[in-house]
C-alpha cells in the first residue's frame, strides 16, 4: 500500500479527495493514493474537515490526532495520524471498497 507510511507516532497516508460526493465513503486506491469520495462541497475547508472526521471515525481516534501536512487547497492531500501504527489502519481503512 503505497498510500500508507509509517511516521514516529503514527501513520501518514496519501490521499486523493472527490468533493461534492454522494455520500462519504472510500472509493479505493488510485495512482498510489487512497481514494475518498466526501458529500461536503470544496469551499471554506468543508471538504478538509469532512475527511478530518471521516478518518477520525474510520481510525477510532479523536479528531486532534487528524492533521492535514499537505494539500490543504488541493484534491491530492498528506495526512498525519498520530496514535495508529500501520498495520492497524490497513486492517479499518483497506484500500479496496467494501462492506465495513
Amino acid at each position: 500500500m503505497s498510500w500508507l507510511k509509517a511516521v514516529a507516532g503514527g501513520v501518514e497516508l496519501s490521499v486523493l479527495v472527490q468533493p461534492r460526493a454522494s455520500r462519504t465513503k472510500i472509493v479505493g486506491e488510485h495512482d498510489g493514493r487512497l481514494k475518498i469520495a466526501l458529500s461536503a462541497p470544496p469551499v471554506d475547508g468543508e471538504a478538509n474537515a469532512a475527511l478530518v472526521e471521516f478518518l477520525s471515525d474510520a481510525l477510532r481516534v479523536r479528531k486532534a490526532a487528524v492533521a492535514l501536512v499537505e494539500g490543504e487547497t488541493s484534491r491530492r492531500k498528506r495526512v498525519r495520524v498520530t496514535g495508529v501504527g500501520p498495520d492497524v489502519a490497513r486492517l479499518l481503512i483497506p484500500s479496496e471498497p467494501g462492506p465495513r
